[in-house]
């Protein structure tokens, strides 16, 4: 049975929240560790009674101590909580996968109830036998991976005991094992039948439409989906060369530590005996020991365990939970009615009692609500599309007015168009024709500077080079005019200029 403790956690106000699960047994730490703990200490003693009273020699007592150096030493060189670590994360991973692949016939009692219609004898018999059906194939799958469903119902006598199968149903499973081996788990048979008792109600007529049948059949099939799984987690184990590894790696490094941890001392005038307890090596194998064992509870939940899966309580709460939606809760309903918020829309609050009244003002916060964007910084940004039309080097703006084109090369990733910038003013934004502003999408305020003087750099750059390059046209035209009469002169001018 699973030991809760939420009632005991539901804060974390105060000093000690966890402390109190200290003094539970059921399902705790020291129920499972004690006796691990009990056998590590009579170790550890009884090389402790052997190095004083049993070894006299000093050849005998100075190799157990060479030993017991050794040993502390080198104990601590098994990576244990590495191996400890990953693998009880895997068991971990494994037990939750393992309940969330319990079966739930709630779904399939709910479309039955609403699909097969009718208050008669024979469609309550189909809505109960389905629903019935559906609860055998799930003790059957626990009887096969449960040792605590297996000693409930030992055998199909006992389903039929329990109700749960008649006569003939168990007479039919029997004459089917002789045809098929009984090393094959059947307990996808009892959802077969329901399978079949659901068309059979198609074709006569107590299932109106053919998508009710479908949505039956689908959530037929779903179950017997995680009835297998709940197999196959039976069946394929955690590889047993990595449980043997971690069980190893444990066992070896506390039986080192049991060596290594020996209180050696030669003994004193007047034979003075001097015994010693392990405190910390105590507390370190209570720790990993105890990690193990949250491994070895974990990779088997169904079985008899503290910490173990209720599926004892399961087969009951069922097979009672399926008949009521099939049967009692069939086509029934509380009689329609004006609800009490019915002349308003929506009620503004649900009241409260005098125990919750803290909590009336409690409610979600985004985390962007405390962010004020400043009234400049929300004019709009567009992209300009017209601008690659317009002449180079010129912009013309909504007014007609002119303006110099400033293209920013801060960087290559800077895009190669210009944005227009709208203002918003009082909430809405401009009307078409209003003044607007050339940006660079990547130039940032903080950089306003910077940009600028970047930008003059440039053009003293651009001027310097067009100026260069017109006072050597002008030289080049001169000489021209001088040696135009004579050609061979010309071309090696112009040969020396271009070198």
């Amino acid at each position: 049975m699973t030991v809760t403790y939420s009632s005991e956690v539901t804060t974390s106000t105060g000093v000690g929240i966890f402390l109190k699960l200290l003094a539970r047994w059921k399902g705790s730490i020291y129920k499972i560790v004690w006796m691990d703990l009990l056998l590590y200490l009579a170790t550890y003693y009884c090389l402790n009674l052997l190095y004083i009273y049993g070894l006299t020699e000093q050849y005998g007592r100075r190799q157990f101590i060479n030993i017991v150096t050794y040993f502390s030493k080198y104990g601590n060189s098994i990576p244990l909580s590495f191996v400890l670590g990953f693998y009880v994360n895997v068991v971990y991973t494994r037990w939750w996968a393992q309940y969330s692949s319990i079966p739930y016939p709630d779904n399939i009692a709910i479309l039955i109830g609403t699909s097969i219609h009718g208050k008669d004898e024979k469609s309550r018999i189909i809505r109960r036998t389905i629903i019935r059906y559906v609860c055998v194939a799930f003790t059957l799958t626990l009887t096969m991976i449960s040792p605590k469903a297996k000693k409930r119902f030992p055998t199909l006598h006992h389903f039929v005991q329990a109700g749960l199968l008649s006569h003939e149903e168990k007479g039919f499973i029997e004459e089917l094992n002789k045809d098929c081996p009984t090393y094959y788990s059947k307990y996808w048979l009892p959802l077969a039948w329901a399978a079949n008792i659901a068309t059979k109600a198609r074709s006569e007529g107590l299932i109106k439409e053919e998508l009710s049948l479908r949505d039956i059949l689908e959530q037929i099939n779903a179950f017997r989906e995680k009835c297998k799984q709940l197999w196959d987690y039976d069946w394929i184990c955690v590889p047993l060369v990595y449980t043997q590894v971690v069980t190893l790696a444990v066992y070896l490094y506390f039986l080192f530590t049991v060596i290594g941890t020996q209180f050696i001392e030669e003994q004193t005038e007047g034979d003075t005996l001097i015994f010693s307890f392990p405190l910390m090596s105590c507390v370190e194998f209570f720790f990993y020991m105890g990690w193990l064992k949250v491994a070895e509870s974990l990779i088997n939940p169904f079985g008899e365990d503290d910490d173990d899966f209720e599926v004892v309580w399961m087969i009951d709460r069922h097979l009672q939970v399926g008949y009521l939606l099939v049967d009692k809760l069939h086509n029934e309903h509380p009689k329609l009615a004006k609800d009490y918020h019915w002349d308003q829309t929506a009620p503004s609050q649900l009241p409260f009692t005098v125990a919750s009244q803290r909590y009336m003002n409690e409610h979600p916060v985004e985390s962007t609500f405390k962010i004020n964007v400043q009234k400049g910084d929300q004019d709009l940004i567009f992209r300009d599309d017209m601008a690659n039309l317009e002449e180079p080097g010129l912009l013309v703006n909504s007014h007609g007015r002119s303006g110099f084109k400033k293209f920013f090369s801060r960087r290559k990733s800077d895009p190669g168009y210009l944005l227009k910038r709208v203002a918003i003013q009082d909430g809405h934004a401009p009307e078409a024709g209003n003044d607007w502003h050339e940006l660079n999408t990547l130039e940032a305020e903080t950089n306003a500077s910077g940009s600028r003087e970047q930008i003059s750099d440039e053009e003293q750059f651009n001027s310097l080079r067009n100026s260069r390059l017109e006072n050597r046209r002008e030289t080049i035209l001169k000489l021209l005019e001088l040696l135009k009469d004579d050609k061979n002169e010309v071309r090696r001018i112009l040969t020396e200029i271009i070198k």
